[in-house]
């Protein structure tokens, strides 16, 4: 018996006409193949429109227009394909290359190709985050002017720059919001007559605008909810948007500060012993910190929270430096390593220090200490690595307590190449200071030592670096083309490079005998901090260098010199720059067959 409910599934279904079925498949298929031949002929009369140039000012949307043509506008981009449009950007991007090489009033025909070719070369470099600008060679060290300034304040710690602003902290707990003013130059220099020709005038000194300071109280130790240091600060680092400055001291604190009216914003005490460095993420707010408890950890600052910690360090970690990559790279200090930290690879490279061969040394000559002809040693032990910076993504360089500045690679577990006593040595003490007998024996005890290096910086992806001591001066460095070696620029102040590094001609304490040119460049003081940052468009107008000096070093008070606690700004102009006509384009690494070409 057959019902609704018995009935098989199969014959309850309606069936369709075959006929029917097949009209409406073939009228489908038509629709979609007009669809498809009126795509491909838009598709290839735009692309011929974008590679004749007639088109591409078509697709630009004016300001003033309507929502019809911007909609139409739209829907014209949308039926795009990949490659149509990266084709496009491509061009827009030559357009406009060539729009910037062009208003500087050269002959394109000339130096168009290689204006863009460099650019090209140096947009690749920087994503890949590899040297690629070669500016040490172009500085004008001797027209550098000097500005002093400086607070009321203990030695200067560290230095932390966001320009136009400087930040300064000292061991009186005092941070201060400094305001750089902008680089101008004094008045021409009138033309004498009977010089044929006359140095072009000194840019005009002008001292950093004090904004704000705060200062912590050492009283309030046992306070827990006490909203500032209460011991010396150590360390400063602002971030590259300018919205945050961080400091550590030697309370175990570290303070996230608001930049625009230094108001405490967070304070982590996760730390166990003194912060001693800081360094954001370049481009970023993500901040990391080094402690003497050995241990390094990361922060986000948008979310005002910690993040994790990194361990490895067998001794404090006195110094830290980071660039655009989810990396860093510290120093240990007495156990002489340096590690680069992957945070998102949750590994660690370990370079260790303490011995470099004598064949990547420099030759070091006789030199005269105390009016006697002595021989420097072909190597000083190298007992504790105290600073760090990094050139680019995959070079480094470290300053050590023996006064030697390496230059380190990732693919090398040993330095690339060593500068050793970069600083010059102190003298040897006198029969009085290490003896104390009524009489002391005339002979000279011990020998020389060298100066320690105490501050390092350079400017990303570049060639520079300046290094800092006691010796009264900063050092300018460059690296080699091959990344090889490290060649000595000069002196910040001074026109060429001076041939002694030794202890008789820049001693601070017995300075009676400078002459009077080195006393306008003098840094009277231990270097503690440096900090670099580029006037113009990638420096066309030289460089800002500030530095932070002190009685005393920053970690302790076993070295103290007769200085000045504050810091002090060096103008350095480019060489281009200074000369008269000169626009501040310049081609970079451009190969001498080339230059043959066009001459």
């Amino acid at each position: 018996m057959s019902s609704f409910f018995t009935t098989p599934a199969s014959q309850k279904k309606r069936k369709r006409d075959d006929t029917s079925a097949a009209q409406s498949s073939a009228k489908k298929k038509k629709v979609t193949l007009k669809r498809a031949d009126s795509k491909l002929t838009s598709r290839k009369t735009a692309r011929d429109e974008s590679i004749s140039g007639s088109g591409s000012e078509d697709n630009e949307i004016p300001l003033g227009a309507s929502d019809n043509e911007v909609l139409s506008s739209v829907s014209e981009s949308e039926d795009e394909t990949g490659a149509e449009r990266r084709l496009r950007l491509a061009e827009r991007y030559l357009e406009n290359i060539k729009g910037e090489t062009e208003t500087v009033g050269f002959d394109a025909e000339e130096i168009d190709r290689d204006l863009i070719a460099e650019r090209l070369k140096e947009d690749a470099a920087a994503t890949k985050g590899r040297l690629y600008r070669h500016i040490a060679s172009d500085l004008d060290l001797s027209t550098s002017s000097r500005t002093l300034f400086r607070a009321d304040t203990q030695s200067t710690t560290s230095v932390a720059v966001c320009p136009p602003y400087a930040y300064t902290v000292s061991k009186d707990i005092t941070l201060i919001k400094w305001e750089i003013p902008t680089r101008t130059k004094s008045p021409p220099a009138k033309k004498n007559k009977n010089k044929a020709t006359t140095k072009s005038p000194p840019l005009a000194r002008r001292r950093p605008t004090k904004l704000l300071y705060s200062r912590g109280n050492k009283n309030e130790t046992q306070n827990p909810k006490y909203q500032h240091h209460t011991a010396p600060i150590l360390t400063v680092a602002a971030s590259s948007d300018g919205k945050y400055v961080a400091t550590g001291g030697a309370d175990k604190r570290l303070i996230i500060w608001s930049a625009a009216d230094l108001k405490p914003l967070r304070i982590f005490t996760q730390h166990r012993d003194a912060v001693t460095s800081l360094a954001f993420r370049r481009g970023t707010n993500q901040l990391y910190s080094s402690s003497k408890d050995r241990t390094i950890k990361t922060w986000s600052l948008d979310e005002l929270g910690y993040m994790e910690t990194l361990f490895g360090h067998q001794d404090e970690v006195v110094d830290i430096a980071a660039l655009s990559l989810e990396r860093c790279v510290s120093v240990g200090a007495r156990d002489r390593t340096a590690r680069l930290w992957k945070v998102v690879e949750e590994s660690q490279l370990v370079f260790r220090g303490g011995g470099t061969s004598e064949k990547r040394r420099m030759n070091i000559k006789e030199t005269v200490v105390n009016g006697e002809a002595t021989s420097l040693k072909a190597s000083y032990s190298e007992g504790s690595i105290d600073r760090v910076a990094m050139v680019d993504e995959e070079t480094f360089i470290t300053g050590s307590d023996n006064g030697s500045i390496s230059l380190w690679s990732l693919h090398k577990k040993k330095p690339v190449f060593t500068v050793p006593v970069a600083h010059g040595l102190d003298p040897a003490l006198k029969p009085e200071e290490a003896s104390a007998e009524v009489v002391p024996s005339p002979k000279v005890p011990g020998e020389p030592q060298p100066r320690w290096i105490t501050a390092l910086a350079t400017v990303p992806y570049s060639d520079l670096i300046l290094s800092g001591s006691w010796d009264g001066r900063a050092r300018v460095w460059r690296i080699s083309e091959d990344k090889k070696r490290i060649e000595e620029v000069g002196v910040l102040g001074h026109a060429h490079v001076e041939a002694e590094r030794n202890g008789n001609v820049d001693d601070l304490e017995a300075n009676d005998g400078r002459r009077k040119e080195d006393q306008r460049t003098i840094v009277r003081g231990i270097i503690n901090d440096i900090e670099i940052f580029e006037r113009g468009d990638r420096g066309k107008d030289g460089l800002c260098v500030v530095i932070a000096t002190g009685k005393e070093h920053r970690m302790g008070r076993w070295k103290t010199l007769r200085g000045k606690n504050g810091a002090c700004i060096f103008e350095v102009p480019n060489r281009q720059a200074c000369e008269p006509g000169a626009t501040g384009v310049k081609l970079a690494d451009v190969n001498n067959s080339e230059i043959q070409m066009k001459k």
